[in-house]
């Protein structure tokens, strides 16, 4: 269930990533980017899984399901955080900057 959530999240990225390509202000390749490593984990993560369980890791207990799956949306949401930061730091339309000014300016 994390890598299924995570390799829907990295599609997404992608096609809104591609379909801004050129510009690219808001940094959506470095979301792409995040989410398609955490995707590359997890299936290397199912794989050894896999090769432990076997046939048991076709069927899961419910509550695995669902700890995955809290799991697979922590991971969104932390990629979602770091890419936040990357784009507050990069700061590519300069809001947080002008923001900056005019709090600083004397009144």
């Amino acid at each position: 269930m994390t890598l299924l959530v995570t390799v829907f999240a990295a599609i997404i990225s992608t096609v809104i990533w591609y379909k801004h390509a050129p510009q690219d202000e808001l940094k959506m390749g470095t979301l792409s980017l995040i989410y398609w490593g955490a995707s590359l984990m997890w299936l290397v993560d199912a794989i050894f899984e896999f090769a432990e369980l076997k046939s048991a890791y076709f069927n899961p207990a419910p509550a695995d399901l669902l700890n995955e799956l809290f799991l697979g949306l922590s991971v969104t949401a932390l990629g979602l955080l770091i890419w936040l930061a990357i784009l507050l730091l990069k700061d590519p339309r300069g809001v947080v900057r002008q923001a900056l000014k005019r709090s600083a300016k004397p009144q």
